[in-house]
């Protein structure tokens, strides 16, 4: 009997999905586990992900809430809590702020959030005295493991900036490419998407695509190959990219999309999420430490993903060797 299930038995996606999945699991093996502070996991779910991820060895997870609370829910749950330390937070506030105290001192490597608004998870971590701010815009990268594809698939940023402006694209486009180059993508290609592949000056989102795709040639983005606009079809298919006749490095392989809202990319996003058989998960980037900023509505893959992402991404930004990535190819 293995010690952990096999990805069918945790995953309910289709055979490729599923190896990508695990292919993503190896390479945190030979990782020590990320301290991880969980804040406030005061549901069923919220606990149960952060304790999965612990027997898995992605974590070692220190919980901060109300002690009573986080035991009678354990007890509930059948969950075993003895190989957690626990910090006490009689409220979600102050979970929150302790969390991001200890992650600026050092005492845990990464921060999860547990059942409490994201709002008040991302407040604590924004207050300048935790010093967990980098000077770089925080965005959100959700990565999807979607049938179809032999590649994980990036998206940004569906959660976070809600209308950004060029500039801070231009963060949340090198946001995104920092995690890939962390998942073994060794130049990932990043498509700004619009409704259309054709530069209209009536189309605000074409003109950010053309002003990116020049930055990068300027090295203003670095680490990857930039083109814009794209449409979402010419972006990833390499058919539509030939029936458009457009001639990118990009076109019918991109790696990131770079949306133009936070509507846009939600919206994607919850496709991925809910409508298909693939797994999705994803961090906050752009502070001192990964931010884990797992949906009230995740699944538990989805949870158990992105602490893998997490550590994946800490052991690059301490300058370990990075994997080398899954094929590539539709």
């Amino acid at each position: 009997m293995p010690q952990h299930p096999e990805p069918h038995a945790v995953f309910s996606a289709d055979e490729g999905v599923c190896a990508q999945v695990q292919q993503l699991l190896d390479r945190c093996s030979a990782l020590p586990p990320l301290i991880t502070g969980v804040v406030y996991p005061c549901s069923g779910d919220a606990l149960r992900g952060a304790l999965e991820a612990a027997e898995r060895r992605l974590i070692q997870p220190v919980l901060y809430g109300p002690l009573p609370q986080l035991q009678q829910i354990a007890q509930a749950e059948q969950l075993d809590l003895s190989g957690c330390r626990l910090v006490a937070a009689n409220s979600a506030e102050s979970a929150a702020q302790r969390a991001a105290q200890d992650a600026g001192l050092g005492q845990v490597q990464a921060l999860m959030k547990g059942s409490l608004h994201s709002d008040v998870f991302l407040h604590a971590i924004l207050q300048h005295e935790h010093q967990l701010l980098t000077g770089r815009l925080l965005s959100h990268c959700a990565v999807g493991l979607l049938p179809g594809f032999t590649r994980p698939l990036f998206l940004s940023d569906a959660a976070l900036n809600i209308a950004p402006s060029t500039d801070q694209k231009r963060e949340i486009c090198q946001n995104a490419i920092d995690l890939a180059i962390a998942l073994g993508v060794r130049q990932p290609k990043v498509a700004v998407l619009a409704a259309v592949e054709l530069v209209n000056p009536h189309m605000p989102a074409t003109l950010d695509g053309a002003l990116l795709a020049k930055m990068a040639d300027r090295r203003q983005i670095v680490g990857a190959l930039v083109d814009g606009p794209l449409d979402l079809d010419a972006a990833i298919s390499p058919e539509a990219a030939r029936s458009k006749q457009i001639d990118s490095p990009v076109a019918g392989q991109a790696d990131i999309l770079l949306v133009p809202d936070i509507e846009a990319g939600n919206l994607v996003y919850k496709v991925w999420s809910f409508m298909g058989a693939g797994v999705t998960a994803g961090l906050v980037l752009g502070a001192r430490v990964p931010l884990i900023l797992t949906s009230r509505a995740d699944h538990a893959p989805s949870r158990l993903l992105s602490t893998a992402l997490a550590a994946l991404l800490a052991q690059h930004q301490a300058g370990g060797p990075v994997a080398s990535s899954t094929p590539q190819g539709v």
